[in-house]
């Protein structure tokens, strides 16, 4: 059996492997009404407030991390991303 390739060059290449991940807990917010949160709002979350100090983490701890994020604090990071006028993708690596 082939091993999987699991390194990523840029957030862009690892943002691409979490959309599937990122797109369930999307869905599954707006059956809970947040019909207004995207894929990026959950990606900006973590990124900011669960990954900010993390290292190594695995592609296993990060899609578990999507699927069992609090949505009523994704939705007040929004708002506050909201309020401040601030609503930033991270995408690149920051300090290139």
């Amino acid at each position: 059996m082939e091993s999987m390739d699991l390194t990523f060059y840029s957030s862009d290449q690892l943002y691409e492997r979490m959309k599937p991940a990122l797109s369930a807990k999307q869905q599954e917010m707006r059956r809970h009404h947040y019909a207004y949160l995207e894929k990026e709002d959950i990606w900006n979350y973590l990124i900011e407030k669960k990954w900010k100090h993390a290292s190594d983490l695995s592609l296993y701890q990060m899609v578990s991390d999507v699927f069992n994020v609090d949505e009523e604090q994704v939705e007040l990071y929004v708002r506050g991303k909201l309020n401040s006028r601030t609503r930033t993708d991270y995408f690149e690596e920051k300090g290139e």
